[in-house]
């Protein structure tokens, strides 16, 4: 039976990373913590706690388990294929990457072929949850590997989903997205229509909140980072681009018709290109601005 896990390697200390990492610090996890950004490991270990180290590799030497959450799966392919020398037979790879299912299944047969199991935990609820440990987790990998995790799992999540094999988390984190993100445009439409009316869209944010309409973006979005226009939840336009084309890859996977999805899709595809690189997921709403002349809450 494998032993405990009490030692981890975390590879990416990024607007997400840090608070998870920061969590498992507080649940009494031994972290050996690595950024590609120079020096973020050691702010990390010297504010946080934990060692830092220069890469992966070094990460991945005597650790029970190694955390990877990286921008993409080209990374992850990377992080892997650096740190399989170094991981002992037995370690668990736990990549909460928001990936592409089919590619982490790629990286899991190549470790499963040196002993080393590997379950995919991608997360939702945002920066302010990942603080408080209130992560939505959701989970692909086979159930020994899982039950094994669970107690690192839950330092900084509460609430675990068992999806499927690996690659299923991944696929749940996909669609998950494809639904806020097409919420998210659908509502400032809505706001931008009832402006127009006359109607105080502040106002509409509270009746949506108490009716039918009611969603996440209108609980947690709208008022605390359009109308207020802070754009500033910590999760970045280009990353929601890139998990709305994984959900349409998997959606082509599985030849399933997604005319609206695709649609969707195109229309934060253009905020991005319109916007740029650098701008916060909330942005979107600027770009629904621009094309009916008018600012939330504001003037034209």
């Amino acid at each position: 039976m494998p032993s405990p896990i009490r030692r981890i390697g975390f590879v990416g200390i990024g607007n997400m990373g840090w608070p998870m990492a920061a969590n498992l610090v507080k649940a009494g996890f031994e972290l050996v913590v690595c950024d590609a950004v120079p020096g973020r490991g050691a702010q990390f270990a010297g504010e946080v706690g934990g060692t830092a180290v220069a890469d992966p590799a070094a990460a991945a030497k005597g650790v029970d388990a190694l955390v990877t959450i990286l921008p993409t799966s080209k990374q992850v392919a990377e992080v892997a294929a650096q740190v399989m020398p170094a991981l002992a037979e037995g370690t668990l790879v736990i990549d909460m990457t928001s990936g592409q299912p089919a590619r982490t299944r790629e990286i899991a047969a190549r470790l499963a072929e040196r002993g080393i199991p590997m379950i995919d935990a991608p997360v939702s609820g945002g920066v302010p949850r990942a603080k408080s440990g209130d992560l939505a987790i959701m989970l692909g990998g086979e159930a020994a590997a899982l039950d094994r995790a669970e107690p690192v799992l839950k330092a900084m999540g509460s609430s675990l989903y068992r999806c499927g094999g690996v690659g299923a988390g991944q696929a749940m984190k996909a669609l998950n997205n494809l639904s806020s993100a097409g919420t998210f445009l659908m509502g400032i439409e809505v706001l931008l229509i009832g402006q127009r009316f006359g109607l105080d869209p502040a106002t509409m944010v509270d009746v949506l909140n108490a009716s039918s309409g009611m969603s996440n973006s209108s609980q947690r979005k709208f008022k605390q980072y359009v109308l207020n226009r802070r754009f500033d939840d910590g999760f970045a336009l280009e990353l929601m681009v890139k998990d709305l084309g994984i959900a349409l890859e998997v959606g082509r996977e599985t030849e399933t018709p997604v005319p609206f999805s695709a649609l969707c899709r195109e229309m934060w595809a253009a905020a991005l290109a319109s916007l740029g690189p650098g701008h916060n997921h909330t942005a979107l709403a600027q770009l629904s601005e621009k094309l009916a002349g008018e600012i939330l809450g504001g003037n034209k």
